[in-house]
């Protein structure tokens, strides 16, 4: 049992450095951004980051002008 968990545990600690080969050996060096926001390709098309969309949608006024005025219309 005893060998088992170490086993697990130092392939784990192997796993963990070779992810970080680029953040503990390089100078300033840092994990690549990964989130939505951060890919180039998915800006180019108009994909956003949902908790960033519902954030900005939170932020508009609900009854601002714009929103009274085409309710009128």
């Amino acid at each position: 049992m005893l060998e088992t968990v170490l086993i697990t545990l130092l392939i784990v600690a192997i796993c963990i450095l070779l992810l970080g080969v680029k953040v503990f050996f390089v100078k300033g060096g840092k994990f690549p951004n990964s989130h939505v926001s951060g890919n180039a390709a998915l800006r180019r098309k108009g994909i956003g980051c949902v908790q960033s969309q519902d954030r900005e949608a939170q932020a508009k006024r609900r009854f601002s002008i714009d929103e009274l005025e085409k309710s009128f219309e």
